[in-house]
């Protein structure tokens, strides 16, 4: 006989679509009624999708059949584009004294994603702005090099409850890597890692901010959702190379925007192509122009095209990013170019937010 210890088992094999977590895990089964054969379930999820919804039913429904029963699934979902609801979520916030927080992401590692968020931080810097950079990546944080921190370490305020981030070139700084020994690994369940995140947060005086870019680790799971429940997402960026592997996995990053109801402010291509230094003959190793499908896809733009240069890798490593070593090159106006579109971007998301709040104001009478 069926017991609703054994459905809920069952249930933990239901992987939440585009994350690498069960629905069980994530909180999202509300209730759970069995009578005899026939089970019906409660879940709220928070896509608005369709999409979601209905390959969750189709899933569970499936399993559940398996075992002999019939099913009724009730799927509670956030109204897309729901002002009044953001409004409330908004009184969650985490950082409320953050204007905006812009999640870096990719769908793989090693496209160069850090260098990214470091640079277009220091460009966002460079347009006068209060800029924090919050390395979240904490099974890869290679901020703390690439900013020359490496040898830094974090002070407490006077309640020795909260932690100073550090300042490099008008960023403020906090990253996983600051706070153990180089090299020492960090093996934590999602729990941990989702904890982890919520406390660089709140714990960290970050004062106040016009941007927060976050240096996402790569992929689409426990750490991307657990920031876009902290904290409103104003804006998400992916970054990729022009390879076709890569763009599959930019994809799916661009798809959790999507089902995450997190603006896309574009993409940032990776090793877009390399000049010679000597006869300044521009090969395309990687691949060319093979953005352009998916950034009309997600009605989205390229925010740059950032090509292999030894100065970029010199200066990660070195700790003198390229937009500060040489604020002149092509690479470090492109940079400036693609921190003035997201400036642009985020205006207008403020605006249309604004505009739909308005529009949703009950009439008093």
């Amino acid at each position: 006989m069926v017991t609703q210890e054994g459905v809920l088992d069952v249930l933990k094999k239901v992987i939440y679509p585009n994350f690498e977590k069960d629905i069980v895990s994530f909180g999202f089964v509300k209730n759970i009624t069995l009578h005899e054969n026939k089970l019906a379930l409660l879940l709220d999820i928070p896509s608005s999708s369709p999409q979601v919804a209905d390959t969750l039913r189709a899933e569970i429904t499936s399993k559940m059949q398996e075992l002999g029963l019939t099913c009724r699934i009730d799927i509670k979902t956030p109204a897309k584009r729901d002002r009044t609801q953001q409004a409330e979520q908004a009184t969650k916030n985490l950082a409320p004294n953050i204007k905006h927080v812009v999640m870096i992401s990719s769908g793989k590692g090693g496209v160069g994603k850090s260098t990214t968020s470091v640079n277009l931080a220091i460009a966002l810097a460079g347009l006068k702005q209060k800029v924090g950079l919050l390395d979240a990546d904490v099974y890869g944080p290679n901020v703390p090099r690439m900013l020359g921190l490496m040898q830094t370490n974090p002070t407490t305020d006077p309640s020795g409850k909260k932690l100073i981030p550090l300042e490099a070139f008008g960023v403020r700084v906090m990253s996983m890597g600051l706070l153990y020994e180089e090299g020492q690994s960090l093996i934590w369940r999602g729990p941990m890692l989702m904890r982890a995140i919520e406390q660089m947060l709140t714990d960290i005086i970050w004062g106040e901010l016009d941007v927060l870019v976050v240096d996402m680790p790569p992929g689409t799971g426990d750490a991307q959702l657990t920031l876009a429940q902290a904290v409103p997402i104003g804006a998400g960026i992916t970054v990729t190379t022009p390879q076709t592997v890569s763009l599959d996995d930019a994809s799916r990053s661009l798809d959790m925007f999507s089902r995450l109801q997190i603006p896309i402010a574009g993409i940032v291509e990776n090793m877009s192509g390399f000049i010679c230094p000597k006869c300044a003959h521009e090969s395309h190793i990687f691949g060319k122009d093979t953005l352009n499908a998916l950034a009309k896809q997600y009605k989205t733009q390229v925010l740059a095209q950032i090509p292999l240069e030894v100065q970029v890798r010199e200066g990660g490593d070195s700790g003198m990013p390229i937009s500060v070593s040489n604020p002149k090159s092509v690479i470090s106006q492109a940079y400036s170019q693609a921190a003035s579109k997201l400036l642009d971007f985020l205006a207008q998301v403020k605006a249309q937010n604004l505009a739909d709040n308005k529009s949703i104001q009950p009439t008093i009478h």
